[in-house]
């Protein structure tokens, strides 16, 4: 790669929305003949050999997951002086102390246009741990480091001014999904479904989530519990390991969620807090279905009207707004509404070139 353009450092690449979307960004750019320089803290990760197949350069730190480290810290200094970019673009809380701990190590802060990124929104700090929580309050005692703090929620913006984040200025970037990628097909609808031994009326609602604390599989289950006649297919890390509910399909991390998708009827995200804007909703409503989320980050914003919005840890207001969707027999044309809607609000285009503008203009 030629020095200058952009730099991105992320905490790390395993499947989640910041790495799909900084994946897609850089895939674009990419195409566009200016590869950008990827480095992640922790190191592998299936992003990170999506990203090398598009030719774009990945590097990692080597660092413990949580636990940046002075020798991580030097390495990344010295990839920024050999590479010069006129942008460092941090992802997520830790990436963005590194990146800042980093650029001014090399010397190369006065040349450098820096940005934090700030992807969550309402985080329960207590479920990850003290140090987890020192890096946030970090973050927010630095925050007027970087040139900006870029953020896909509204969500994301009015937490961290709660949390005493005080940048130069929040920059809205709304994640953009790829409606190529992420659109209904009958044809995956009839194999997904074949494969599953799944009848061709079922109704089957989609949950793409890595079990963690926030998404709330707990709520979730109890939910299905009283949804004998809907089944689930749960895809994302640790998703294997849920309970073998009658109703439920355990699919564990997968290559083929856009054909997993499109073999449901609905999206559903059960998350208790921390979602910024949603990639699993969005990408959901792009293959054409309709979506129940509860009201976390900006999940009300990104659906509108297209689907129905319930309060968090309230397994008995999901399963009903489930039924509901059901029962009214017209997900179709629901789903419509809904992909028209990441079509005209949300699509991967406008993400780029809102970061484009960002990264090249400052604006």
């Amino acid at each position: 790669m030629k020095t200058g353009g952009v730099m991105h450092v992320i905490t790390g690449l395993g499947v989640g929305g910041a790495e799909t979307m900084l994946a897609a960004l850089a895939e674009a750019e990419a195409a566009a003949g200016t590869p950008p320089v990827v480095v992640s803290l922790t190191p592998d990760g299936p992003i990170a050999e999506r990203l090398a197949n598009a030719g774009v350069p990945v590097f990692d730190l080597a660092m413990r997951k949580g636990r940046p480290g002075l020798r991580g810290i030097l390495t990344l200094s010295s990839l920024i002086r050999r590479f010069r970019p006129t942008v460092v673009q941090g992802w997520m809380y830790h990436a963005n102390l590194v990146s800042s701990a980093a650029l001014a190590l090399s010397g190369r802060r006065s040349r450098t246009t820096h940005f934090w990124g700030i992807r969550c929104s309402d985080m329960d700090l207590n479920a990850y741990g003290r140090a987890f929580r020192l890096v946030v309050k970090a973050g927010a005692r630095l925050s007027r480091w970087p040139d900006a703090v870029t953020c896909n929620s509204e969500a994301g913006i009015a937490v961290h001014e709660a949390l005493g984040y005080r940048p130069r200025r929040f920059v809205l970037i709304d994640n953009g999904i790829d409606t190529a990628r992420f659109k209904p097909s009958s044809e995956a609808r009839s194999e997904i479904r074949a494969y599953h031994g799944l009848a061709p009326d079922i109704p089957i609602l989609a949950v793409a989530a890595r079990v963690d604390p926030m998404k709330d599989y707990p709520t979730l289950l109890a939910a299905l519990e009283r949804l004998p006649k809907v089944v689930a297919l749960a895809m994302g890390e640790g998703t294997k390991l849920l309970p073998d509910l009658p109703n439920l399909i355990r699919i564990g991390r997968s290559d083929a969620v856009p054909r997993q998708l499109a073999a449901a009827d609905l999206i559903v995200s059960a998350s208790a807090y921390g979602e910024g804007f949603s990639n699993a909703i969005a990408e959901g409503m792009a293959c054409g279905l309709p979506a129940v989320a509860t009201d976390v980050g900006d999940a009300r914003r990104i659906i509108g009207s297209t689907g129905v919005i319930v309060p968090p840890r309230d397994p008995e207001a999901l399963a009903a707004a489930i039924d509901e969707i059901f029962k009214e027999g017209d997900t179709a044309s629901r789903g419509i509404a809904a992909r028209r809607r990441i079509e005209q609000e949300f699509a991967l285009d406008s993400a780029v070139s809102r970061f484009r503008r960002l990264h090249r203009e400052g604006v």
